[in-house]
C-alpha cells in the first residue's frame, strides 16, 4: 500500500488545526493511501520542524505522495515552493494543493512542473544578474571587490592563543572567527618549523664543511 505524507500548518497555537488534517486525512483515504502526517505551528519564515522532518522523510523514500491544503501552508516564499516542488519530482514524489488544484502528475502536472523549473531558473539568473551588476558599480565607484584581508596583529594572536587564552576568547577579542584562529596558528607552527628546519640544515651544512 502506498503511503501519502499529510502536512498541515496553523499560524498560532489558537488557531485550530484537526480540520485541516481531517480534510488531508480524507483525501488520502480517498486516494488508498496509507497516511503519515506532518504539523507545524509557525508563522512567516518563521522554523518549521515539522517540515523539515517531511523533507528528510522524503529524501529517505518514506512516502509516494504530498498532500496539503494549500500553498500558504507550506511555502515560506515563492521561491522556496518552487524548491520544494522540484526537489519532491526528483524524488520521485508527487505534489498535491487541493486549494490550488495543483497535481505533479499527468500530462497537466508534467507542463506544471516545466514551468515550474523554468520559473525556479529564471529567478536563478536574475539574481545572479543582480549580483553582478552590483559588483560592476561597486568597482567603477572604485571599491575593491573580493575579500579584504583581515587587519590582525597575527603574532599577538598566536602569542594568546599559545599562551593559553581560550579559543572562543582569542577569536573575540581580535574580531576572527575561531576557524581563523586555528588557521592563523597552525599557520605560525609550519612556518617555525620551517626555519627551524632551515636553521638545523644550515648547522649541520657548516659541520660536514669544518
Amino acid at each position: 500500500m502506498k503511503t501519502a505524507a499529510i502536512y498541515a500548518r496553523v499560524a498560532t497555537p489558537e488557531e485550530p488545526i484537526d480540520d485541516q488534517l481531517l480534510a488531508l486525512r480524507l483525501v488520502a483515504a480517498q486516494m488508498g493511501y496509507a497516511v503519515v502526517e506532518y504539523t507545524d505551528i509557525a508563522y512567516g519564515k518563521a522554523r518549521r520542524p515539522g517540515l523539515d522532518a517531511m523533507l528528510r522523510d522524503a529524501r529517505k523514500g518514506k512516502f509516494d505522495v504530498v498532500i496539503i491544503l494549500g500553498l500558504d501552508r507550506v511555502a515560506r516564499s515563492t521561491r522556496h515552493f518552487l524548491q520544494l516542488v522540484v526537489e519532491l519530482s526528483e524524488l520521485g514524489i508527487e505534489f498535491v494543493a487541493l486549494e490550488e488544484s495543483i497535481r505533479t502528475t499527468g500530462d497537466l502536472g508534467g507542463q506544471f512542473l516545466t514551468l515550474t523549473r523554468s520559473l525556479l531558473k529564471l529567478q536563478s539568473d536574475l539574481n545572479k544578474e543582480q549580483i553582478r551588476a552590483g559588483m560592476r558599480r561597486r568597482k567603477l565607484e572604485g571599491f575593491k571587490l573580493g575579500r579584504q584581508p583581515l587587519d590582525v596583529n597575527h603574532a599577538a594572536l598566536v602569542r594568546d592563543r599559545l599562551a593559553g587564552m581560550s579559543l572562543t576568547v582569542t577569536a573575540k577579542k581580535y574580531g576572527v572567527s575561531r576557524a581563523s584562529v586555528v588557521r592563523f596558528v597552525r599557520e605560525s607552527q609550519k612556518q617555525f618549523a620551517g626555519v627551524e628546519f632551515q636553521h638545523d640544515s644550515n648547522a649541520a651544512a657548516a659541520e660536514c664543511a669544518a
